[in-house]
């Protein structure tokens, strides 16, 4: 089992920064990276960005290309999403998962979200 624990939400200006991170726990060691989903309130949930464990390559969904930088100390078992020049658009529950393949095509465990709300 794997519990991820997001932190870091808030409610910012349009134009702000915010860092959240996510802490994994449990059985981690086989992982092959960790990524972050948003979701915004009647919407379906989006990917963000995705980072590999072994060797730090990283990909982003094209609305955040830019802006937002995902990271990970692997000593430390957490990813980090720095977000810069946040928009109104970016209000949604953000979401961390870890995956245990080489494919972004399926996360395994998923952490329970934390609020960003962009004013404008």
């Amino acid at each position: 089992q794997v519990q991820l624990v997001e932190s870091g939400g808030g409610l910012v200006q349009a134009g702000d920064s915010l860092r959240l991170s996510c802490a994994a726990s449990g059985r981690t060691f086989r992982s092959s990276g960790m990524g972050w989903f948003r979701q915004a309130p009647g919407k379906e949930r989006d990917f963000v960005a995705d980072i590999s464990r072994s060797d730090g390559s990283t990909y982003y969904a094209d609305s955040v290309k830019g802006r937002f930088t995902i990271s990970r100390d692997n000593a430390k078992n957490t990813v980090y999403l720095q977000m810069n020049g946040l928009k109104p658009e970016d209000t949604a529950v953000y979401y961390c998962a870890i995956r245990f393949q080489y494919g972004r095509s399926r996360y395994d465990y998923w952490g329970q979200g934390t609020q960003v709300t962009v004013s404008s």
